[in-house]
C-alpha cells in the first residue's frame, strides 16, 4: 500500500498555539506518518498552550483517528517578527509575557533545536504565521507602520526561517508556508497590508525554491487554504460569512476543514512530494478555480 510515511524525519511547525488553527492540524497529521514535532508558540499565548496541555484540556483533538495521539517532543516560545535577540526592543523584552523567556527568537528556535538535537536537527519546517495588526481596515485607511508589520510578520518571517533553517536541514528538506486567496484576489475586508503579504509570500516561495533547492537541497511550497474559522482568522470578524460564500460558490459545495490542508501537508513534506517545489497548492474545495459566482443570494 502506497502511503505517506515520515517515520525517522523532525518537524518544526511555527505558529500553533491552540487546537483549531491550521498548524495544529498540520503538526498532527505529520505526527500521525511518523514524524517528531516541535512547535512554535507565540510567547503571549505559550502559558495558556502549555498549561492546556499539561491539563488534558485538548486531550481528544491530540488524538489519531488510527490509534494513538499527538505528543509535542519540544514546546518553544516564538515570535516571528524578530530574527535574532539583538533585534528586539527593550519594551518588548522586558514585557511580562516575554520576560520568561530567554530567547523567543527565529534564530533563538534554531539554536535550541542544535543544542538539543545537533547540527543538522530538522528535517521539515512549516510556516503557520500571520498577523496584521490593521487587518479590518481597508488598504486605503492602513498606515505605513500597519502594513509593513503585516509583511514583516506574515511574509517576511517565512523568509527568515529559511535562512536560519535551511543550514540546519538533514538531506531532502521541506519547507512549507500557508497563504490565501487575498494574495491574488480582493477580498473586501481582508485589509491592513495582509493581502499584501500574501502576495509576497507567494512570490517569495517560488524564489526561494530556487535558492534553498540550489544552496540546501530543500523543496520550498504553500498551500492556498480556504477559510476557516481558526481564532487567528476570527480577527477579520466576517470568517462566518467567507466560509458561507465559499461553500456555496465552490465547485465541491462544501466547507473546508483543517484536516484537510493537514494531509496536504504531509504529502508535499513527505518522498512521495520529491518533485515538487516552488509551487502553491489550493485546498479550497476549488473555489479558486471559480470566475463567477453561483450563488446570487449569497
Amino acid at each position: 500500500m502506497l502511503k505517506i510515511d515520515l517515520t525517522g524525519k523532525r518537524a518544526f511547525v511555527a505558529g500553533i498555539a491552540d487546537d483549531w488553527g491550521f498548524g495544529f492540524a498540520i503538526a498532527k497529521r505529520l505526527a500521525e506518518a511518523g514524524a517528531t514535532v516541535c512547535a512554535g508558540t507565540w510567547p503571549p499565548a505559550y502559558g495558556i498552550f502549555t498549561k492546556m496541555l499539561e491539563r488534558g484540556k485538548i486531550g481528544e483533538s491530540l488524538n489519531f483517528a488510527s490509534g494513538g495521539a499527538l505528543a509535542f517532543e519540544r514546546i518553544l516560545p516564538l515570535d516571528a517578527e524578530w530574527d535574532t535577540l539583538a533585534d528586539v526592543p527593550t519594551e518588548v523584552r522586558e514585557n511580562r509575557r516575554y520576560k520568561e523567556h530567554d530567547d523567543f527568537t527565529i534564530q533563538g528556535a534554531a539554536d535550541r533545536l542544535v543544542n538539543e538535537f545537533g547540527a543538522k536537527p530538522v528535517d521539515i519546517v512549516i510556516h503557520s504565521i500571520a498577523n496584521g495588526s490593521e487587518v479590518k481596515n481597508p488598504l486605503l485607511e492602513t498606515s505605513r507602520k500597519g502594513y509593513l508589520s503585516a509583511l514583516s510578520a506574515s511574509a517576511y518571517s517565512f523568509v527568515s526561517l529559511v535562512q536560519r533553517f535551511g543550514p540546519l536541514l538533514r538531506p531532502n528538506g521541506a519547507f512549507l508556508s500557508l497563504t490565501y486567496m487575498a494574495g491574488e484576489r480582493v477580498i473586501p475586508g481582508y485589509g491592513g497590508g495582509m493581502s499584501s503579504a500574501k502576495a509576497a509570500l507567494e512570490s517569495d516561495t517560488r524564489t526561494l525554491a530556487y535558492e534553498a533547492g540550489r544552496r540546501y537541497g530543500a523543496r520550498v511550497n504553500a498551500i492556498s487554504a480556504g477559510p476557516w474559522a481558526s481564532r487567528a482568522a476570527s480577527a477579520i470578524g466576517f470568517i462566518e460569512k467567507m466560509i458561507d460564500y465559499a461553500k456555496h460558490n465552490s465547485p465541491l459545495p462544501e466547507a473546508i476543514h483543517a484536516d484537510e490542508v493537514g494531509t496536504t501537508a504531509a504529502f508535499l513534506c513527505s518522498p512521495l512530494a520529491s518533485g515538487i517545489t516552488g509551487t502553491t497548492v489550493y485546498v479550497d474545495k476549488g473555489y479558486h478555480a471559480m470566475g463567477v459566482a453561483v450563488d446570487a443570494k449569497t
